[in-house]
Parts: C-alpha cells; sequence; structure tokens
C-alpha cells in the first residue's frame, strides 16, 4: 500500500542521497546544493510558543512600558526571521482554555500580563498580524485544540473555566482536562472559537494542534460517551471519527466565512508504520486516533504540518509517507530543532541540514521548525546556516490551486523617481476575481529581462500596497518588475507582460547615483569599447536610461582633465 514511497527511500539512500553518518564536509555539501537549488515556492515555517512564554513574551505587559517592551520584543524576532527569509509564522493564540487575543469566548491568557484574565492594553493578535504582514510573512493562527489544562489552572480560572461551565463535555484524565471529542458539542464549541479568530482577524491560516486524543488513550475515560453515541461502532474507528468529525466542522466553517484562509493541523509525525519500518508503538492513527491522511483524502485540510521530530529511519520513509498521500494538498514536515539544545537531545546540525536537504531532493514543498527559539539562538549555527545558505533567497508560499487556480490581473503603470537618498517605485492596482485586494511582489535584475521563476530575482515579496521605496545606494544599475497574488497565492504576470511568457520584461532602470564632485567637474561615459557616448558638464544623477543596455565606465575629470574617478555600471 505504501510501496512507492519506500521504494523512492532506497532510490534515494542507493544514491548516497541518505548517508546514514555523515561528516561535515558532507553536510557543507548538502547545505550549499540546497541552497543552490533553493525553490521559488516553499513554505518555511516556525512554531511561536506563547505556553508559559517559552518563545514570546518574556516581558509581561503590565504597564506602557513594559507594553512598548513586549512589543518591541516580537518584533525584533519577526526581524530576525524575515532577514532569514521564513515566510509563516505560527503563533500560538490559544495553548489552555485561553486566548491571545480579547475573546468573547475565553478568557486572556496569563502569559501577557501574569494575571489571567487581565488584559495587555492592547491586541496582540491584531498587532503580531499587522507585523508580519509588514515584514511579508503571513500568519497562522495556531490553536491547541482538546486540552484544557490542568486541575490547578481550573482552579485560577474559577466559574470563568470551560469545566465549570460545561462539565458534561470534559473529561479529566491524569490531572488534567481535556474537551472530551465524542461530545457532539465539543465540535461546535472549537468551529466557534475558530469562527471568532477568522471573521474579525485577517489570519491567513489555523493550525490546528493537539487534534487527537491524549497519551495513552487506552486508558482515557469516555466510556460514557462511547455508550450513548458510540452507535455500535467499534472504539478505535468511533474515536477516529470524532476527531475527524472535529477538524470538518472547524474546515467547513472557516471556508464559509474566508475560504482563502488555509486550514491545517500537526498531527503525530508517523501516521503509521509503512513498509519495513515500524512507528515504534507511536503514531496517528493506531495510538491516538488521529486520521490526517484522511482528511487530505477528503479535503478538509490545506497545509499539514506533521510532527516529524525523528532523526534518519524514523524519519525518512515517514515524511516521504505523507508526501505521497498528500492528494494534491501542502504537506511540510516539521523539523524537531529543539533537539539541537544539549538539555533536549543529542542532535547535531548535520541532522537537521540532511532532513532540509532530504525534503528538497524529494519535492516536499518546505520545512516547519520547532520552535522559534532555537532557531534564533543560533543553536549550533541553524539561524547562521539558514540565513547565509539554505535560504539565501526569498521564498513564496505555495498557493491553494485546489482552492482557486486563476491568477489575478497583471499591475500596470510601473514609474520609478528619486526622492532625496530612495528609489520610489509606484504602479496601478491589479484586480483579482475574487474581489479581495491583491499583493504584490517585486522582482529586480541587472538584466533587462527579468526571469521571474529564479527565485535571486525576488527582492520584496507580498506588498501590501502600491508604493515603495528603496535606498538608492542599494538598487544601482537594477531593473525592476512587479507582478499581483491574489488570497490564494495565485500571483500574475509581470506588469510589462500581459501574458505569460517565457520573457518578460522589466521596467526601466533607476537613475545611476553618483558621488559628490567639485563643481566644475567634467563627465564621460564610455562604451566597454572605449567609445564616448555621452560628455558633459557633472550631474550626480546620470540619466542612465537613455542609454542602450550594456556595460559602461563613467570618467570624471577636474578642469585640467585629471581623472578623479572611474565607475563602470551595466544598463
Amino acid at each position: 500500500m505504501r510501496f512507492s514511497s519506500i521504494n523512492l527511500f532506497f532510490a534515494l539512500l542507493s544514491c548516497g542521497l541518505l548517508p546514514v553518518q555523515h561528516s561535515r564536509a558532507q553536510c557543507d555539501t548538502y547545505s550549499l546544493s540546497a541552497a543552490s537549488c533553493s525553490p521559488k515556492y516553499e513554505t518555511r515555517a516556525v512554531w511561536l510558543t506563547t505556553l508559559s512564554g517559552l518563545d514570546w513574551p518574556r516581558t509581561k505587559a503590565v504597564s506602557a512600558t513594559s507594553r512598548q517592551m513586549q512589543q518591541a520584543e516580537l518584533c525584533r524576532q519577526l526581524d530576525s526571521l524575515k532577514a532569514a527569509n521564513f515566510n509563516t509564522i505560527l503563533l500560538q493564540v490559544r495553548s489552555r482554555d485561553n486566548a491571545l487575543y480579547p475573546s468573547g469566548q475565553e478568557v486572556f491568557t496569563d502569559v501577557l500580563t501574569g494575571t489571567p484574565g487581565k488584559s495587555p492594553g492592547y491586541d496582540p493578535l491584531a498587532f503580531a498580524i499587522r507585523e508580519c504582514h509588514k515584514r511579508g510573512m503571513e500568519l497562522h493562527a495556531w490553536v491547541v485544540a482538546i486540552p484544557l489544562g490542568s486541575d490547578k489552572q481550573s482552579k485560577e480560572l474559577g466559574a470563568r473555566s470551560f469545566v465549570r461551565k460545561h462539565p458534561e463535555m470534559c473529561i479529566r484524565f491524569r490531572r488534567n482536562w481535556y474537551l472530551d471529542p465524542g461530545h457532539p458539542q465539543t465540535k461546535t464549541h472549537l468551529a466557534g472559537i475558530v469562527k471568532e479568530i477568522v471573521e474579525r482577524y485577517d489570519v491567513d491560516g489555523i493550525n490546528l494542534d493537539y487534534i487527537r486524543y491524549p497519551d495513552h488513550p487506552k486508558r482515557f475515560p469516555d466510556q460514557r460517551s462511547y455508550r450513548k453515541y458510540g452507535q455500535g461502532k467499534d472504539l478505535a474507528q468511533w474515536r477516529r471519527d470524532n476527531i475527524t468529525a472535529i477538524v470538518r466542522e472547524i474546515y467547513q466553517t472557516v471556508k464559509a466565512v474566508k475560504p482563502w484562509v488555509k486550514v491545517g493541523s500537526s498531527p503525530v509525525g508517523k501516521y503509521r508504520d509503512v513498509a519495513r519500518y515500524s512507528s515504534r508503538g507511536w503514531n496517528a492513527y493506531n495510538v491516538v486516533y488521529q486520521d490526517a491522511q484522511q482528511w487530505l483524502k477528503e479535503g478538509i485540510q490545506d497545509l499539514v504540518l506533521p510532527m516529524a521530530y525523528f532523526r534518519e529511519n524514523s524519519f525518512y520513509p515517514f515524511v516521504l509517507d505523507w508526501q505521497e498521500n498528500a492528494c494534491g494538498r501542502t504537506v511540510v514536515p516539521g523539523l524537531g530543532v529543539y533537539f539541537l539544545d544539549p538539555n533536549e537531545g543529542d542532535w547535531t546540525l548535520q541532522d537537521v541540514l540532511q532532513q532540509i536537504y532530504f525534503t528538497r531532493s524529494a519535492g516536499i514543498p518546505g520545512q516547519a521548525y520547532f520552535r522559534t527559539r532555537f532557531v534564533l539562538d543560533n543553536t549550533q549555527g541553524l539561524y547562521d546556516r539558514l540565513k547565509q545558505e539554505v535560504y539565501a533567497c526569498p521564498a513564496l508560499v505555495p498557493p491553494m490551486t485546489w482552492q482557486d487556480s486563476i491568477a489575478p490581473a497583471s499591475p500596470d503603470g510601473l514609474h520609478t523617481e528619486i526622492k532625496a537618498d530612495s528609489l520610489v517605485l509606484t504602479w496601478h492596482p491589479a484586480t483579482d476575481d475574487s474581489g479581495q485586494p491583491v499583493r504584490y511582489n517585486l522582482y529586480a535584475s541587472r538584466q533587462r529581462t527579468i526571469d521571474t521563476n529564479d527565485p535571486h530575482n525576488l527582492k520584496c515579496t507580498y506588498l501590501y500596497g502600491t508604493r515603495l521605496a528603496l535606498p538608492l545606494d542599494e538598487v544601482q544599475g537594477l531593473h525592476f518588475t512587479v507582478t499581483a497574488v491574489d488570497v490564494y497565492g495565485n500571483e500574475s504576470p509581470t506588469a510589462q507582460s500581459p501574458r505569460p511568457s517565457h520573457h518578460r520584461h522589466a521596467s526601466p532602470v533607476a537613475p545611476l547615483k553618483l558621488p559628490e564632485c567639485p563643481s566644475a567637474t567634467q563627465m564621460t561615459v564610455k562604451d566597454l569599447y572605449g567609445r564616448e557616448v555621452w560628455h558633459g558638464d557633472y550631474d550626480r544623477r546620470l540619466p542612465i536610461t537613455d542609454l542602450a543596455p550594456g556595460v559602461y565606465d563613467v570618467i570624471l575629470q577636474d578642469k585640467d582633465r585629471h581623472t578623479l574617478r572611474r565607475i563602470r555600471f551595466t544598463r
């Protein structure tokens, strides 16, 4: 049943792409190879954990000053992730019967202020969305589904606790409280929480976590629900059907409100045993009743991020199994980079880089990292390698073509203008058949014909306006073009091409900014063969748009014809 994925695994192994042991030199080769073939479309996600303030926030918002510190802390993290070309933030907005935003259904989490239910004086989710979009990154609301917290937490919340308000929907297990997946109202309750988020916030996705039965579920005391609602089904199948019904209800609820919002989950990293490889007693299907591959087949998932926090033969064949059963949806493995910390595990950087290289070799559309702190702390040099090599180029998020595959209209009217020390680009708004606003990608190249399939040419991604100012010193000699992106991720042709074509032409190049020189300076422009093509009084802003494409030298001379500067540029 899973023959092809295992065949691919052994094919890669026989080609030397999956060495059981590998040296630092080998790993360097893998990482550089992965960087050189960086795809244009790739999900690059991190889980940003707010439970106990593990990733954010460290500062409690109890005053105006501390509130600003809390916000600045998040902005610094987002800046660092953007600098490493991450494009998706999975922000934990619900952990245990609480919320990171002002909710009509649950209380504010205590991680914001130190007090359950106390407002931090601003809306953290709205703030995070705004800051992510400002940086061209998606924000997915990470929702922990089934757990409700410990006995202690329930007592602290008192009458505000869901356990107190709806005891008939809750089950106590090992000193913790859980929603009963077998109760018919559980799916309605969770769908209502997600609906509130989607209706009120411009989130790009919903990431369902712990959408399963607890560990060691054979002892989970749901016998009463089973007797009442089991309808004669086998217990294991009834439990799987309960979780699937919750996922289905949430998916359909979100799509009825905003069909472009991605709905996904983070299931256990091993779906079940595959040919030749055992899951060793820990898998989604049999152990915690999480039939995530059925969700993909049914089409009630857009983005699945299996928590594949394993190495070697516990990673490769199981990730391939997910890829083989993706059913056209986006499946991206989560990498357990927290094991790089010696307090957490014994992984090496080579383990992680090899997994990244493997996913790219197998055509898997991205990677997700658990969790943010271990990336930003540069654990074993991970952040440096990602920023400098693996993610050296930006990448776009894979589009949801199963939801909508029609690209928006091309933007037109691209115009460049120098203002002070900036190059200001403006263009006319584009439209889309969805009726929703579009975003824009800016491409830049020293070549007049810009290849928009080459991620090296991506200058800015997911811009939310039609005006952009760039430092003039950083864009000298560059040509530009713009595309539009709809809410589903479909990209238009370039501004200068009415229809998709292999050669897409860019806008005129920015004028070249020259250094300060004495007023009597003379300026001569010569082509690569030494032929003079322009001569006159010094003009700091040479109008190179009047020149034909080619390589030129600008010679600056004083009144006695002594050369002051020689500058070479490409038009």
